[in-house]
């Protein structure tokens, strides 16, 4: 017994150790099972969370889209460009023309009157639910997408939560799902256009860009990071030689998706009038209400220097006709008081400029990374300073900016920032109380949900005292957001808050806000991306 003892006990404790290791395997597997599942259980939340937000409040764009149904099922193509029928025009390129054209033919079958083109506002039960609808599946583009994201991924978990958190973007359900848009199905294809280029299939990627560009001339925001990303890396080689092949190749690809698009507009001479509605340069410097960027903290100042100047504090000169122009917060032309005005060719010169540095980097560094950041970068530049930069266009910020958010630290800390500022930006956006409850509350558990799991795959203690002051700095910005809202909420029922000195106040408060935060992002994201040598540009710890 003595020793047969030994013996069994040994035998025993291997098969413990054969079981935990198979124990491990199995829990392994039906964790990596469950993560598989937990896609679509994503998917389908989401989904019913966005059938639940049918009955929402719904801005003039859900009209403008009806309208824009009712003319392309309506008139003929030579028309489509020129009708008046409704302020409410056609301005976006002719992919979605054809595209509100195909929508249309389903609903013109499910309720006449949805296409008929002088039926204004209609706001039956069934084009709020065809239209919604139309949002939601449209929007399994960008479904598809961010599930290939993941397909693809070597760190597969992280990406998964990058793929979430955009397919739950408050902004896309503030934007699309409530107030109304398909910004989610044309991210779609701009994320699509983005996987091509990190699988090395960059002829598609331009493609794609190219079919996105004559859906929303937004994009264009984008373009130059595309131009220099693929005339670089496809169509030069490696030490510089031109590729005349793939040259050529990509400029036909171009020209025919253009073709495809503006073909029948060439052909009936009708291209400067389609410009015309695309480009209308009339438009102030300011949307209606200050877009977030640059020009609000200017617009801001103009407005406290011009309280100084009426209150004695300085002696400076005043416009007069730009005391009402600070005041409105109106569609239209910005005057300043105090300032020199701003012009468009002014917006346009620092734009260029800073992307200019942007773009030499990238010729520089051509590696899939180093393209994310540089299009990050431009879209950025493009909101900080454009010319009547349209609030809802953070995403053009935002949605690229979550592609990098797990890389290290400094790019999760600048995405955390510029999110929750884009996302408070948007706000505005709902007024009504029911849409007011729900925008906070989403937001607030989207926030916490991807801070807490992407905070800790991330996190870097400061190095120096600059970077603990700085880290303080940022999370006192960020806390400032909890009495901003309840100011924001208060006062418009204060005295005069409805009408009156208090009116705009509000809008002011969180545009200048707002705008502090994504002017830091967008300075702190430079200074990443300028500081990174080539090495490290070419890693990117893919999530891939």
């Amino acid at each position: 017994m003595s020793t047969g003892g030994p013996d069994i006990l040994s035998k025993k404790d291997d098969t413990l150790k054969d079981s935990d290791v198979s124990n491990k395997s199995r829990w392994y597997s039906r964790f990596q099972l469950d993560l598989e599942s937990s896609e679509w259980d994503v998917l389908l939340l989401s989904t019913v969370f966005k059938l639940l937000l049918f009955p929402s409040y719904r801005s003039t764009d859900f009209e403008v889209h009806r309208n824009w149904l009712a003319i392309t099922h309506t008139l003929p193509i030579s028309q489509w460009y020129y009708d008046t029928t409704s302020e409410w025009t056609l301005d976006y390129p002719p992919f979605f023309a054809y595209f509100e054209k195909l929508l249309s033919i389903p609903a013109s079958f499910i309720d006449p009157a949805i296409v008929d083109l002088r039926n204004l506002n209609y706001g039956s039960w069934s084009v709020i639910a065809y239209q919604r609808t139309t949002v939601i599946i449209t929007e399994l583009v960008l479904a598809a997408a961010v599930l290939r994201f993941i397909r693809s991924a070597v760190d597969r978990p992280t990406q998964r939560i990058i793929s979430a958190s955009l397919l739950l973007h408050p902004g896309f359900i503030i934007v699309d799902h409530i107030h109304f848009q398909y910004n989610g199905f044309m991210f779609g294809i701009l994320l699509w256009s983005i996987l091509m280029a990190r699988e090395g299939r960059k002829l598609a990627s331009g493609i794609l860009f190219a079919v996105l560009l004559n859906f929303k001339h937004i994009y264009l925001y984008l373009a130059p990071a595309y131009f220099i990303y693929l005339l670089r890396s496809f169509c030069f080689s490696p030490t510089g030689t031109p590729m005349l092949k793939n040259f050529l190749a990509l400029a036909n690809g171009v020209i025919v998706v253009f073709l495809l698009s503006f073909g029948p507009f060439i052909l009936m001479g009708q291209v400067p009038q389609v410009f015309s509605r695309l480009f209308p340069f009339t438009r102030g410097l300011n949307h209606a209400y200050w877009a977030p960027n640059m020009w609000a903290l200017v617009t801001a100042a103009d407005r406290v220097l011009l309280k100084i100047v009426q209150h004695g504090g300085a002696d400076l000169a005043v416009n007069p006709s730009g005391v009402a122009s600070t005041s409105r917060g109106l569609v239209g032309d910005t005057v300043f008081a105090v300032l020199p005005n701003i012009k468009p060719v002014h917006t346009f010169v620092v734009t260029v400029l800073f992307q200019c540095v942007f773009l030499a980097k990238l010729w520089l560094s051509p590696t899939y990374k180093s393209f994310v950041t540089a299009l990050t970068l431009c879209g950025y530049t493009s909101f900080v300073f454009g010319w009547h930069v349209h609030e809802k266009a953070v995403l053009l910020v935002l949605v690229p900016l979550s592609l990098l958010a797990a890389e290290r630290h400094a790019y999760f800390r600048t995405y955390i920032i510029a999110s929750v500022a884009g996302v408070y930006s948007l706000f505005p956006l709902l007024f009504t109380p029911t849409e007011s409850l729900i925008k906070v509350l989403y937001s607030v558990i989207w926030l916490a949900a991807v801070y807490v799991l992407l905070s800790s795959r991330t996190y870097e203690f400061p190095k120096s005292m600059i970077y603990v002051i700085m880290d303080v700095l940022e999370k006192v910005y960020l806390a400032g957001f909890v009495p901003l809202h309840l100011v924001v909420a208060l006062l418009p029922h204060m005295k005069g808050g409805s009408s009156g000195a208090l009116e705009f106040l509000p809008f002011m408060l969180t545009s200048v806000y707002c705008a502090v935060g994504l002017v830091w992002g967008f300075l702190r994201l430079v200074f990443i991306y300028m500081h990174e040598d080539a090495a490290y540009q070419g890693q990117l710890t893919e999530i891939r």
